[in-house]
């Protein structure tokens, strides 16, 4: 047994509630305001036109749906594993598994992914081949991630003021132009409905904030609020960076540039301001990588605790109080995808195993409404018909249409992902493991 560290869950020291709410806040915002708007803004003004601002809106308005259920069920049980508790208290523990196991591949893959994005960055100023600098922010996470949560979230939090500070120097640089593209040219409401369906895809981060509840202070109170916190803000930057992009370079030129930001800059000021947002975008993937790998080990720590994953993954650090062996099986897993260099039609999949979890996610807060409706809930989702809550129901609704839009191929492979965490389920659980009790 490695020096500090426990493998009985039993016997754990347990992770340690540090993070207060503007912590956890700062860490929302930060996962959420990731590298993909850097360039998914353009693709959206290709749906949306000069109405793109308004599909950020729109998809900000629907991500607040599912984020009701997760703040409701987060203030009844304040639990790193988030989606796999969540659901382990509503359905079989092999739902509750699919849930978790869905989420932490989704994550994983997303590490690698914007680690890539890093490396590519990487190269515009040193050529060397984009695993190599990817490679090294997935090391440096680990290694950030394994010195204490405090730790981890106040250095995410750091690179996240200057993440968004790139978004705030779009907006302000914008601001004179508002006014010289009409806003709403050539708006169709089909358009600002695809271009949201675009850009949620920049929001699902949400969730990630519900994984630090056990390290959070008064986690049933401020887990909910830093939420809803978190959401509010980024879609505020959001769309106040779209509406002055459109307004600096047009929707066309917008859809046109490689970099969307980039050249919003480079038209305002100079080439140079154009090679200052290449290096936001790298710290920008380097918060994420950071916090997506902190978030990926927190679901496995929860799932090693309740028994749907060897418990040795719960074993935590007694000198730095986190869970030390999901950090590193995250990571490596990590690596392994970032060696691949390409994820492609994989990295599409994460977003239909997200859009799973959220309807397994809502699905329970429905169900727990019904089967335990005098349990204690600090935070409420608002509007219900009687016993049935109306938000998780819309939530589901608007799930089940953006998952439509997905390609086939990446849903294929969604499914081959969850079926192979399904295969290693039943083994594991057949050579002896065993799902502990909901809350055990």
């Amino acid at each position: 047994m490695a020096a500090g560290t426990v493998t009985d869950p039993a016997g754990s020291p347990g992770l340690r509630p540090v993070l207060a709410l503007w912590e956890v806040t700062a860490a929302g915002v930060a996962i959420i305001v990731g590298a993909g708007v850097y360039v998914i803004i353009g693709e959206a003004a290709g749906e949306a036109g000069a109405a793109v601002w308004l599909s950020f809106l729109v998809a900000g308005a629907l991500s607040g749906l599912t984020a009701l259920s997760y703040a409701e069920l987060a203030s009844m049980f304040p639990r790193a594993g988030a989606a796999f508790e969540y659901t382990s208290r509503a359905f079989p523990p092999v739902v509750a598994f699919l849930a978790g196991w869905s989420m932490a591949v989704a994550l994983v893959i997303a590490v690698a992914a914007v680690a890539l994005g890093f490396g590519q960055y990487f190269g515009e100023f040193v050529d060397v081949d984009a695993r190599i600098p990817a490679a090294a922010l997935v090391l440096a996470s680990i290694a950030s991630t394994a010195a204490g949560v405090k730790e981890s979230v106040r250095l995410g939090v750091a690179l996240s003021v200057v993440e968004v500070g790139g978004l705030v120097f779009i907006a302000v640089v914008g601001a004179p132009s508002i006014g010289d593209v009409g806003l709403l040219e050539g708006a169709t409401v089909g358009g600002v409905l695809s271009g949201a369906a675009l850009v949620f895809f920049a929001y699902i981060g949400f969730e990630e904030v519900t994984t630090l509840a056990e390290e959070t202070r008064d986690p049933s109170k401020t887990i909910p609020r830093a939420l809803l916190l978190a959401l509010g803000i980024s879609t505020v930057v959001y769309t106040l960076t779209a509406i002055a992009a459109v307004s600096v370079i047009g929707p066309a030129e917008l859809v046109a540039a490689e970099r969307p930001l980039a050249e919003v800059a480079r038209t305002v000021f100079s080439d140079g301001a154009g090679a200052a947002l290449a290096v936001v975008a790298m710290v920008a993937t380097a918060s994420t990588a950071l916090l997506a790998l902190n978030s990926t080990s927190r679901i496995l720590f929860g799932m090693a605790r309740a028994g749907a994953i060897p418990r040795s993954a719960a074993a935590v650090s007694a000198r730095t109080g986190v869970p030390i062996r999901a950090i590193v099986v995250s990571g490596v897993v990590g690596l392994v995808f970032v060696a691949s260099g390409d994820l492609g039609l994989v990295a599409g999949a994460t977003d239909a195993l997200i859009y799973v979890v959220f309807v397994a996610v809502n699905l329970a807060a429905i169900v727990l409404r019904f089967r335990t409706p005098d349990a204690p809930r600090p935070f409420r989702a608002p509007l219900s018909v009687g016993k049935l809550p109306v938000t998780p129901v819309l939530a589901i609704a608007v799930a089940l249409v953006f998952v439509g839009r997905l390609e086939l191929v990446s849903m294929l492979i969604a499914l081959g992902l969850a079926g192979a965490g399904l295969v290693l389920y039943t083994a594991y659980q057949r050579a002896g493991g065993g799902v502990a009790a909901a809350g055990s």
